[in-house]
């Protein structure tokens, strides 16, 4: 009796795909969704401790939160925003400190943006620096689309109430009980000016900056900084097995994404909170929280 096969005539039974290429391309589609889908908006929270030298003792455990890069406009959801805005108040942060990049372009979305970052709460306040996209800038050349658009944004947001630092440093506290913070406008703006930023600020008190590209370190030799908050770079936002942060250069590698050192100044580069293309792989989104401690004393 001839042997039947089941399935179309003419054609064999379906042999089980195994081959090391099927399963290759069936990781990098698995991988691609995940990138499409849920990394962009699986949102991470980061605690880091940072001594800090010459901090005053009743400054001990008082806790940064930083934001950045949030790109807002059609390709951002506005419930993820808004959960961005709650977990951040729900941690009760001393200081809120965000470090540019507001919008992703055009001035379509500013009075939006503004209107949700001006939900965050802090008892010593909310401050803010601008990045390059608010500058309409999108590499060094320093070529300007919209040459209104970053005053635009500083206008929208300190309408809301968030102090926006433009080269300018102040004191936070009161006397010996304080530090200072200051703000730099984004290095590719051709405004960016750290002497300016520092030069009333008293040497013998703890310094935090606001940057928005960390690169502005390299501007800061002979000045003082305990920390300098960066964003940027996204961290790549992708960073794929096999071929790492394909989208930065060789230079912004260096301080991708996380706590670095240059010289002595350590400088904390936050992965952000948006995109402008929905595509994160690796680099989850991230709110940062830095709790400021005393710097132990060297023994002699």
């Amino acid at each position: 009796m001839p042997e039947v096969r089941s399935g179309l005539p003419g054609l064999s039974s379906p042999a089980v795909v195994s081959s090391p290429t099927a399963r290759w391309v069936g990781r990098q589609w698995a991988r691609w969704n995940y990138a499409r889908q849920i990394e962009p908006v699986w949102l991470e929270e980061n605690d880091l401790t940072i001594p800090v030298r010459d901090l005053p003792a009743p400054l001990e455990g008082l806790t940064i939160a930083h934001l950045t890069d949030f790109h807002d406009g059609p390709q951002l959801p506005a419930e993820y925003f808004h959960e961005v805005i709650e977990r951040t108040n729900g941690r009760r942060p001393d200081l809120i400190a965000l470090t540019g990049d507001y919008i992703h372009h055009g001035y379509k979305s500013v009075a939006s943006a503004a209107e949700t970052l001006g939900r965050l709460k802090a008892p010593l306040g909310v401050f803010a620096v601008l990045g390059n996209h608010d500058f309409s800038v999108r590499n060094a050349l320093g070529l300007r689309r919209h040459r209104g658009l970053h005053q635009a944004i500083a206008d929208a947001l300190s309408n809301k109430g968030i102090r926006v630092l433009r080269n300018e440093g102040l004191l936070i506290g009161q006397g010996a009980v304080s530090f200072g913070l200051a703000g730099i406008d984004d290095l590719w703006s051709r405004e960016c000016d750290p002497a300016t930023a520092l030069r009333d600020l008293p040497w013998d008190l703890p310094r935090v900056l606001l940057a928005h590209n960390p690169q502005t370190v390299e501007m800061l030799a002979g000045h003082r900084s305990d920390l300098m908050l960066s964003g940027h770079t996204h961290g790549g936002q992708v960073n794929w097995p096999g071929l790492g942060r394909v989208f930065l250069s060789k230079k912004s590698r260096r301080m991708a994404a996380g706590l670095h050192h240059h010289e002595s100044v350590p400088v904390y580069v936050n992965k952000g909170v948006g995109f402008g293309w929905r595509f994160r792989f690796g680099v989850r989104p991230e709110i940062a929280f830095l709790r400021l401690t005393r710097m132990k004393q060297r023994e002699d």
